[in-house]
């Protein structure tokens, strides 16, 4: 079902094996302040393997990245600066992909296309067109000639639409009248890796409020050999119901080792919402109370509507600058889970920090060596002090005739959300950065809560 890549040779094999280029160690000290901090921040690795960039909303994305011959593309260091604040914010230590998972309906294959197929050592050329707006940097592949690289990574900027838009009249004791509106900008970094007949655009967006989306986009071409009638597992298309392409699922892994605040010590906790009864004075109204539970022990969840839960990682060092505890939430839902692997019957995954714990699945693929095999049995009772998220995005690809050819690109995401790092949204403009605008400001029996367009 899949076309197969030639071997790489021991040399190639090895020199994929490891990173294009190590990020030298940080600093122990992560308390220094002003110039010695920022300069920590903004180079932990060799100039080439940096990625910095400040966003016309004023915050500045700044990471690390090299690339593997299984997960490709690692992301390190990830801080961001929003605008107005003295210091960097460190988020994640480490990210990437751990697994895309594929296995067929009829039974006939399932695919590890991260370990299996060496997804990151077939990083495909880009040409200047396909990173518009941006700059190519050079990545090793096995699809170059022997000892070349390619212009594999591309670091560019996408606009994402509005990143707010309000009424100053809803403000308290508000000076100004008229909409407030601004259009948000991404840092987008990404590679396109090859297995079988897929292309997969392995994509990073670095929103200028905070916000990290990992994202995973399917292409390439539908595989000629799984144009099978007479399995029943597939859908017609061409010209009549000759030809049958087989149902598949693609279900992509992420491992995030956060590092808020320049610390591994952080906090998972855990928000489940659920109904408590009926309001006495809106009887049509029900009640619901949201409780917060930190997470002690490894753990897998579900992130569907009837679950009700959400996570957040918790920084156990910082504050904002109202007292809060700064966090990240995850904000995922997986509407096609896979309920064929152990491993697939959870959105979302603590386990406790370990070096050979490397992917969701295959692990015993892991350079570090493992004698776990998934992340299902990762999870095996152990306290949480430095926990590792894995997130699950599964996408059930039923063909269709416009998959012919090139197949379009379908997307598998999720988003890491800002909760408490900053007072105020980092975008906010200067005439709104004020204390009265910062909470209720003590005139809530002023401004009870409304929505104008209700009767």
């Amino acid at each position: 079902m899949k076309k197969v890549f030639r071997p790489l040779t021991t040399a190639a094999s090895l020199a994929l094996l490891l990173p294009s280029a190590l990020p030298a160690a940080v600093a122990a000290d992560t308390t220094r302040t002003g110039a010695d901090a920022r300069a920590t921040f903004a180079r932990p690795c060799s100039p080439e393997n940096v990625i910095e960039r400040t966003l016309r909303g004023g915050g500045t994305w700044r990471m690390c990245w090299h690339d593997t011959r299984l997960e490709g593309l690692v992301l390190e260091d990830v801080s961001f600066q929003p605008r107005g604040e003295a210091e960097p914010v460190r988020i994640l230590h480490r990210a990437s992909l751990a697994q895309i998972h594929v296995p067929y309906d009829n039974g006939a294959a399932e695919y590890m296309d991260l370990t299996e197929d060496q997804l990151g050592a077939h990083v495909n050329p880009l040409r200047p067109k396909d990173c518009p707006g941006g700059a190519l940097r050079r990545v090793r592949s096995a699809l170059a000639r022997e000892g070349e690289t390619v212009s594999g990574l591309c670091v560019t900027t996408q606009e994402r639409g509005f990143a707010f838009h309000g009424d100053n009249g809803d403000l308290p004791r508000s000076e100004h009248t008229g909409n407030e509106a601004q259009q948000g900008q991404d840092l987008v970094v990404y590679t396109v890796n090859e297995a079988g007949h897929y292309h997969y655009i392995n994509q990073w967006n670095f929103s200028d409020d905070g916000t990290i989306t990992p994202k995973l986009g399917s292409a390439g071409n539908l595989s000629p050999s799984d144009f099978n009638a007479s399995d029943g597992t597939g859908w017609p298309l061409g010209e009549g119901s000759k030809a049958y392409a087989t149902n598949h699922y693609h279900n992509a892994f992420w491992r995030l080792v956060f590092d808020p605040d320049g610390t591994p010590t952080s906090r998972v906790e855990q928000f489940r919402t659920r109904q408590t009864g009926n309001s006495p004075t809106e009887p049509r109204t029900p009640l619901h109370k949201t409780t917060r539970n930190t997470i002690d022990k490894e753990m897998g969840g579900l992130t569907d509507a009837n679950a009700q839960h959400w996570w957040r990682v918790v920084s156990g060092k910082h504050k904002n600058a109202d007292g809060h505890p700064r966090s990240w939430e995850i904000v995922h839902h997986n509407p096609t889970r896979y309920s064929g692997r152990p491993f697939t019957e959870k959105d979302i995954y603590f386990t406790e920090y370990r070096a050979g714990e490397r992917y969701a699945s295959d692990n015993l693929q892991s350079p570090e060596g493992s004698r776990l095999e998934h992340v299902g049995q990762f999870v095996d009772g152990e306290a949480l002090t430095r926990p590792v998220t894995w997130v699950q995005v599964g996408y059930h690809h039923i063909p269709r005739d416009e998959d012919q050819a090139p197949m379009p690109v379908h997307w598998q995401s999720f988003r890491i959300i800002p909760r408490d790092v900053t007072a105020m949204n980092p975008l906010t403009p200067d005439h709104l950065r004020q204390p009265r605008y910062n909470g209720d400001g003590g005139h809530a029996a002023h401004h009870p809560p409304s929505h104008k367009g209700d009767k």
